[in-house]
């Protein structure tokens, strides 16, 4: 099955030649898992001439806000509904997580809570899952029909569900703990609360539940394939 990266901002350039991209990232989260990729940056106007270019999509995190004027987030906002209304599967991941809520009516903007960054605890219908966040906006309204499927005390929709064609979370499933610490050093200073990043830093000793979240997103992504070309036979 193949997915499309759309890539809608970048890894710091300190981090960048040592660690990887965002697609990078996502290629290494989601390995061995049924999936081929093609990369999209869309942050640069670079988008697919049609939803069924590819078997599904991954909308990636960004240092951008899903309400600020960029050229290219009213043409992503079209590309998802789309590709809602056509049934191919979306993925979002933190900004792609508000991208489509905003898309399909919900309301993203700065939390008055401020931030959460690093090792986070998720919990999922009573599953707890322990992933790396990096953000100060959400979701702080779900679109109609969205269902949400994991919250924590902080982020009241941690991840959305729309129906089986749109899945998203808030938290960084394909950072890895040396990448967080990377992005405290070059990035987070000056930005986020010292007592934040501080705490993180603590937290980083033990690795998070990235694998079990990519067996979601992978799983999400083949049960809709295995539906569709069901209902292609039964045609």
């Amino acid at each position: 099955m193949q997915i499309g990266i759309l890539q809608t901002g970048e890894s710091p350039d300190a981090l960048r030649d040592t660690m990887g991209d965002y697609p990078d990232f996502f290629e290494t989260l989601l390995a061995g898992r049924g999936l081929t990729f093609r990369r999209f940056a869309v942050l640069r106007g670079e988008f697919p001439k049609d939803v069924h270019d590819c078997d599904g999509w991954l909308i990636t995190g960004s240092r951008h806000g899903a309400y600020e004027p960029h050229p290219w987030i009213p043409p992503l906002e079209d590309f998802i509904r789309k590709a809602y209304a056509a049934h191919v599967p979306v993925v979002g991941i933190c900004f792609g997580h508000q991208i489509i809520a905003q898309a399909m009516g919900g309301k993203v903007e700065k939390f008055a809570g401020g931030w959460t960054v690093g090792p986070t605890d998720y919990d999922f219908g009573g599953e707890k899952m322990t992933l790396n966040a990096w953000h100060q906006d959400q979701v702080t309204t779900a679109p109609p029909g969205a269902e949400v499927v994991a919250t924590t005390s902080f982020c009241e929709n941690a991840a959305l569900l729309y129906d089986d064609r749109m899945f998203s979370v808030q938290p960084h499933p394909e950072f890895q703990n040396d990448f967080v610490e990377g992005l405290i050093n070059f990035r987070g200073r000056g930005l986020v609360p010292d007592t934040l990043l501080d705490a993180a830093i603590r937290r980083l000793d033990s690795q998070p539940d990235s694998p079990r979240m990519a067996d979601r997103i992978a799983t999400f992504f083949l049960t809709h394939q295995a539906k569709t070309g069901a209902e292609k036979l039964r045609a």
